[in-house]
């Protein structure tokens, strides 16, 4: 998983020009190498690239050039690492880290209890080995991998895949489910793992940090869902739980 700070560097060295902070998440997120839950990523990542810059100065990888706009610093200096610089980064990771796991556990009791009133025997897994939820019906066993994403401020779910645990898991009775978090209004995009695999062929989803993992964004557009652009629509997965089955 690429973190704000290494997306940042990576995208402003893509573009050698300063950006603001907005275009660098927006960029980030589109090129799939940036992985967040939060509903405002872009203010994470400026608070990123600010703490950087006011904790560690000329040893800084970003620089300022406006309010908002940032550069690689091409002439950053060796700097040790004092406790200083070391707490200040490790807040800022577990802000994001605590905002990630309240809304990943949210997003499987939401699946868990849509199961069970569904009819299911559902149980969320005590250790993530790649499932999450276990959920049987009519002696049928089915694993079900959730990711939650709130909608961020370009409109966008963002959700990542771990490829090693896609290609350990990929059998026709797992499904992936992406809940969709607007405010307070959820949706469910309910994938089976063919599926999921089709769309990787089709390049709906593509890889992203050196081949170790998928990225999905998702987008509303004209009351129609879709998956990656405008060519692949997932309207008929959005909600219908019949096809676990």
């Amino acid at each position: 998983m690429n973190t704000f700070k290494q997306s940042a560097i990576e995208v402003l060295r893509k573009a050698k020009e300063p950006l603001h902070y907005n275009e660098i998440t927006k960029q980030a997120l589109e090129y799939g190498i940036l992985e967040t839950e939060g509903a405002n990523p872009e203010r994470t990542m400026n608070a990123v690239i600010t703490v950087d810059i006011n904790t560690k100065a000329e040893g800084s990888d970003f620089v300022r050039i406006d309010r908002g706009v940032f550069a690689i610093n091409s002439n950053k200096k060796e700097i040790k690492q004092t406790p200083k610089i070391i707490e200040a980064e490790k807040e800022e990771e577990e802000k994001i880290v605590i905002e990630g796991g309240y809304i990943g556990k949210g997003g499987e009791h939401l699946v868990c209890s849509e199961l069970l009133f569904r009819g299911f025997n559902a149980s969320i897994m005590s250790v993530d080995v790649g499932v999450d939820i276990s959920a049987i019906k009519e002696n049928k066993f089915f694993g079900i991998q959730v990711k939650t994403a709130r909608k961020n401020n370009f409109d966008t779910y963002s959700f990542h895949i771990r490829k090693k645990s896609f290609d350990r898991f990929n059998q026709g009775n797992i499904f992936y489910i992406l809940v969709l978090r607007d405010g307070l209004k959820n949706s469910f995009l309910i994938l089976p793992a063919n599926e999921v695999e089709k769309k990787i062929k089709e390049n709906a989803i593509f890889t992203v940090n050196n081949n170790t993992g998928y990225a999905l964004n998702v987008k509303f557009r004209d009351e129609k869902i879709y998956l990656g652009n405008t060519e692949h629509e997932m309207s008929y997965f959005l909600d219908n739980w019949n096809l676990i089955k």
